[in-house]
């Protein structure tokens, strides 16, 4: 007997955790269409040469490889299978735009939420399959910097309607940074890389692990130098106003790099933009340190932090980009967009204790029990009536012991329970039991539908 067990680097969930990561879809879902996105889907795989485009080394050994019975008995097939499965939905975006560029409107606005393949090692929090939840404005030629603005806007709303704390959205722009190492006389690309990387280990590992590797043999840069970078690395803004203020000391001090003042003006305009759009304040701020994908971003870059748990790392994250499929057309493509790693924050809230699935309420709101074996056919039409209204029932089959049949919904986290027996059918009524409140009420069977909408609709307040 092959003993069951689910495949390492998945998240499979009990029902009531599947309906809480549902619940989170759907919220991400319904931010995205608030603010004008359209849907798009692709195909679980993309063709290898598609898919590879650009890519090699770490990404390359990343990829699952789709391969069909028959190809294996080809053995002078290619070097790759034709097709694998995507690991991000940026591919697979920049593949569809170029592939429907004239059938599309620009700028367009869409959003995609679907699961992606890493053959990573699996760990805790890291996972093989996982969901991803991408929105992108895609421009035709140019797309004004106005629209990263909108970013942090979708991020606020979502993050606020997701209820799981308060949260910081940090920006930052590329050009900013190139300009500001261009200053400091470290031009070249591959160099800038190698510092950012570097950088981007301060928080574990320390200014002194920083001084001793960026002066040292590999790098050989000189420790007024590398006091600058220090010092402009650890940069948080404190409120709107002193962001402007941190990026007028910066201007000021520029050696008169084209660059860092084409990012300081970009980012002027997109803060004045996040202000304006109503997002608070004390919600976002200026971070000096972020760079984001080296070779991609080219603008604005956004990471979103949870206050009260910086360990979690960056919930959201995303910026801006120069072209997006100019490996597919030859039709200029920028965009700006943001992506939410689904499963990864699921768990990751989960392990820190700030999201309780375990009791998850049911998809269910009704259970008509089968008080009566002799009235099934009433109970039934019961069922429909309320189906009809909008109400999702389950109509209870087996019959059994109605004690039985309520601590069953009650397990089930199913509220209510509508109960219809000989006398209910009598009077033309209904009662109506509320498992969580623990009281009862009689309604007219034709209001019954009203009755239980309005229950539904108010909040539950704990220990009504």
């Amino acid at each position: 007997m092959i003993t069951p067990r689910t495949p390492s680097g998945t998240l499979e969930l009990l029902p009531p955790e599947q309906v809480a990561f549902q619940r989170m879809l759907d919220a991400i879902r319904a931010g995205y269409e608030r603010f004008g996105f359209l849907p798009v889907e692709t195909p679980v795989f993309e063709r290898s040469d598609v898919l590879l485009t650009k890519t090699g080394g770490e990404t390359e050994r990343q990829v699952y490889f789709v391969q069909s019975t028959g190809a294996l008995e080809k053995a002078d097939g290619p070097a790759y299978p034709e097709l694998a499965l995507r690991f991000d939905l940026t591919v697979p975006l920049a593949r569809y735009v170029a592939e429907h560029e004239h059938q599309l409107t620009f700028p367009f606005r869409r959003y995609q939420m679907q699961r992606v393949y890493r053959g990573e090692r699996p760990q805790r929090g890291r996972f093989r399959e996982f969901y991803q939840c991408d929105v992108d404005i895609i421009g035709k030629d140019e797309l004004s910097v106005r629209h990263d603005a909108e970013c942090p806007a979708v991020i606020h709303a979502i993050f606020t309607d997701l209820a799981i704390g308060p949260f910081t959205i940090q920006v930052n722009n590329r050009k900013l940074l190139r300009g500001f190492y261009e200053d400091l006389g470290i031009v070249d690309a591959d160099q800038q890389a190698a510092v950012l990387r570097e950088v981007d280990k301060l928080d574990k590992r320390g200014e002194d692990y920083l001084r001793s590797t960026l002066t040292g043999d590999g790098f050989g840069l000189a420790e007024e130098v590398v006091e600058q970078i220090l010092a402009f690395v650890q940069v948080r803004s404190t409120g709107h106003d002193d962001a402007l203020t941190r990026l007028a000391q910066v201007e000021a001090g520029s050696r008169g790099s084209a660059s860092l003042a084409a990012g300081i003006a970009e980012l002027r305009e997109v803060l004045s933009l996040v202000r304006a759009l109503g997002v608070p304040e004390s919600d976002y701020c200026l971070n000096f340190s972020i760079a984001r994908g080296l070779d991609y971003y080219t603008g604005t870059v956004y990471e979103t932090t949870l206050d009260e748990h910086p360990e979690i790392g960056s919930i959201c994250s995303g910026g801006r980009y120069d072209n997006l499929a100019g490996q597919y057309t030859r039709s200029r493509l920028p965009g700006v967009g943001i992506s939410i790693g689904l499963s990864r924050l699921f768990w990751q809230l989960r392990e820190a204790g700030l999201l309780d699935a375990s009791t998850g309420e049911s998809t269910v709101q009704v259970l008509v029990p089968q008080v009566d074996g002799e009235l099934l056919g009433e109970q039934l039409a019961l069922a429909s009536q309320l189906r009809h209204g909008g109400i999702n029932t389950e109509a209870v089959l087996d019959g059994g012991k109605l004690g039985k049949q309520l601590r069953y919904a009650d397990r089930a986290g199913i509220r209510f329970v509508a109960l219809l027996g000989s006398q209910e059918v009598a009077d033309g009524t209904v009662t109506i039991k509320d498992l969580r409140r623990q009281d009862q009420f009689t309604v007219p069977r034709d209001e019954v539908v009203s009755a239980l909408r309005v229950e539904l609709a108010q909040p539950e307040v704990p220990g009504d």
